[in-house]
């Protein structure tokens, strides 16, 4: 039981508590939209990682000091945590709505692919005429494809 008496972590685990449950009503205002799914999901204002590190740190700084050497390791370990946060698990997110987008495309294709054969032979010749250049899907499996088979290959010399 002494784990509660640490203030540190009580601090860091109340923020998150508060950072996950206030997105709710945030998302409520902004949206008019009552969801709260959102208190269990990553990302949305605010974040929840940034509070529990910032409230770690203050909690370290404030019971060891802030010359303690534990206080600089948490606040380091804050700053990368809230740079990660800002930037590569922001792009992490847009590189998603790509791969999605990507999914989507590539369903698409599929879909139009199985009517193929039931076309006559004039619509199948416009068809490729038409067709210009490549879909980010057929871009994103062209590279994939290529990549697997240098690394399949690489071994055989």
């Amino acid at each position: 039981m002494d784990l509660f008496l640490n203030f540190p972590l009580m601090a860091a685990v109340t923020a998150i508590i508060f950072a996950q449950a206030v997105k709710v009503p945030i998302r409520l205002l902004l949206s008019r939209e009552f969801k709260p799914s959102v208190a269990f999901s990553s990302g949305g204002m605010p974040s929840s990682h940034s509070a529990a590190v910032t409230a770690l740190t203050t909690g370290i700084g404030i019971v060891e000091g802030v010359t303690s050497i534990m206080f600089a390791v948490a606040f380091v370990f804050s700053i990368i945590t809230m740079y990660d946060a800002t930037g590569v698990r922001r792009h992490a997110g847009e590189q998603a709505v790509a791969l999605n987008k990507l999914i989507n495309d590539f369903q698409n294709f599929i879909d139009e692919a199985k009517d193929w054969n039931k076309k006559a032979e004039y619509e199948k010749r416009r068809e490729l005429k038409e067709i210009l250049g490549h879909q980010p899907i057929e871009v994103f499996f062209g590279g994939l494809s290529g990549v697997g088979i240098a690394f399949l290959l690489f071994p055989l010399y």
